[in-house]
């Protein structure tokens, strides 16, 4: 168990973000619309491989829809996404995601570990028991999110910043290359959200992909390398010491004025 958890993400060098290098997962000219209105549209992104990026925008700004097709529990309308070079088409054991804790039914009578074990179902037979290796390592993933304890609790029975530990706990057992989390800082205390900092800091140093959606300005900018300023479209991508500017939050959020974001001075 870790006996420090900083306040934020250490961050790659910038410089890293000019090299020539391959990314794990990209998409192209990405597309998704609901009848008549288009959720995103042209979106072109490249997420490398040990680096962390924060997708910014308004509710209804398409976060949550990238990320499902990022996951491929989504078809796109258009466009394509690729792990690898490889065409996503379907949820990959190679890709974790996290959903938002307002998407779950609480209420569903499962416990804890039964949560954390759903993180070896892509991996696994329907019709294989649950191993012992298997119990083991989901007791694992549970202590090092400070769960192990809860595990024959029922899941609607934590508190938010419980429940979202034990997604995360879920997310480990997986063992993805790639981690999508849909605001996994909102609605939780402090502690749990110094240790998804922790967790997503270790995951990035171990050379994993990590990308997760926020409307708080400040965890984008302290604890990403990259941010992507999101508004159905790409409005602008890059180091948050670039793209967190007052026009581009501006363009981003609209109706804004300069006083709305005291901390950075306009493009």
């Amino acid at each position: 168990m870790r006996k420090e958890i900083p306040t934020s993400l250490s961050k790659t060098k910038e410089s890293r973000l000019g090299d020539s290098v391959a990314p794990r997962m990209r998409t192209v000219r990405l597309g998704v619309h609901f009848a008549e209105r288009s959720a995103i549209e042209d979106i072109t992104l490249d997420f490398l491989a040990g680096q962390t990026t924060s997708l910014v925008g308004p509710n209804g700004a398409g976060k949550s829809t990238l990320l499902k097709c990022l996951d491929g529990i989504l078809a796109p309308t258009h466009g394509e996404v690729f792990l690898d070079e490889q065409p996503v088409l379907r949820p990959s054991p190679r890709v974790a995601y996290v959903p938002q804790r307002s998407d779950v039914d609480w209420r569903f009578p499962i416990s804890v570990l039964d949560v954390a074990l759903m993180g070896r179902a892509l991996r696994a037979s329907r019709l294989s028991p649950v191993s012992h290796r298997d119990r083991q390592d989901a007791l694992a993933a549970l202590a090092e999110v400070r769960m192990r304890r809860f595990a024959p609790v029922q899941i609607g029975a934590l508190s938010g910043g419980q429940q979202q530990r034990v997604f995360i706990a879920r997310a480990l057992l997986q063992e993805a290359d790639v981690y999508l989390l849909d605001e996994p800082f909102s609605g939780v205390d402090a502690p749990t959200q110094a240790l998804v900092l922790q967790v997503l800091d270790d995951l990035r140093l171990a050379g994993k992909t990590i990308v997760f959606a926020t409307h708080d300005l400040a965890m984008a900018e302290r604890s990403a390398d990259v941010s992507v300023m999101l508004n159905r479209r790409v409005v602008a991508t890059g180091p948050p010491s670039q793209v967190l500017t007052v026009h581009n939050l501006q363009s981003t959020f609209g109706g804004a004025s300069a006083s709305d974001f005291p901390r950075r001075s306009s493009a």
